[in-house]
């Protein structure tokens, strides 16, 4: 092996699962609703683009909205955007189909949710770096809340809270891995690409999440994303 080879930046995708109905906004379609005068879709493309651990981005969508995700891209990640494909009828094919798009050269693919936007350059390096090395890797948070099992109405069991997280994204793998895993996937209606991985007896390992990296998902998340936009802004 030759001494440069040796410390070579791995060539890593980042899919960005843009491929949501939105089913819970009333309508709207969260990707491209404005947050801090941009769209929700544009912050995770700048991440994503300001990250140095990201060789190329994937981008998958609904066909009735690729020409506006590829506008998109032209302007916040027009550097890092390989491609923009048409997503499938479920979370894991269109993560499958993102992954099945990545270079042939990527040795880590990280799957990242759209509905994500405060996700920072920081915390995809983090994980793409745990990937690297493990194989596998996820970042969390851990669960602040008390959490029960309920079975038929009634608690069957209260786990501890210092062994629980809450998962986050982007999700980060070897490639041949997570292709493999989400082909699974796609077969047996599983939706977490971690999960995926879990299913054919691989350990994931966790790296440190973000509080602020969380999903939109109802309305009111809008005006928690905005606050903390306005704290970064504010330094």
């Amino acid at each position: 092996m030759r001494l440069f080879e040796k410390f070579r930046k791995t060539f890593a995708s980042c899919v960005i699962v843009a491929a949501g109905s939105s089913e819970r906004m009333n309508g709207v379609d969260k990707l491209f609703a404005p947050l801090g005068g941009k769209p929700v879709l544009a912050y995770s493309l700048e991440a994503c683009e300001a990250c140095p651990d990201v060789s190329e981005i994937i981008v998958v969508t609904r066909e009735d909205k690729i020409a506006e995700v590829t506008e998109l891209c032209g302007k916040f990640a027009p550097t890092k955007t390989a491609s923009v494909v048409c997503g499938g009828a479920t979370r894991a094919e269109s993560a499958l189909k993102g992954a099945l798009a990545a270079s042939k050269e990527a040795a880590v693919i990280a799957v990242h949710d759209g509905a994500r936007p405060l996700v920072t350059p920081e915390l995809i390096s983090r994980v793409v770096k745990l990937a690297k090395q493990k194989g596998a890797a996820i970042p969390a948070v851990p669960v602040t809340d008390t959490i029960k099992k309920v079975e038929k109405g009634v608690v069957s069991k209260t786990p501890k809270r210092d062994t629980l997280v809450s998962a986050q994204t982007p999700q980060a793998f070897d490639a041949a891995l997570i292709r493999a895993a989400l082909t699974e996937a796609v077969e047996k209606g599983v939706t977490d690409d971690s999960q995926a991985v879990e299913l054919l007896g691989m350990k994931v390992s966790v790296a440190e999440g973000d509080p602020d990296n969380f999903k939109l998902t109802l309305q009111r998340d809008f005006a928690a994303a905005e606050n903390v936009l306005a704290r970064r802004a504010a330094g």
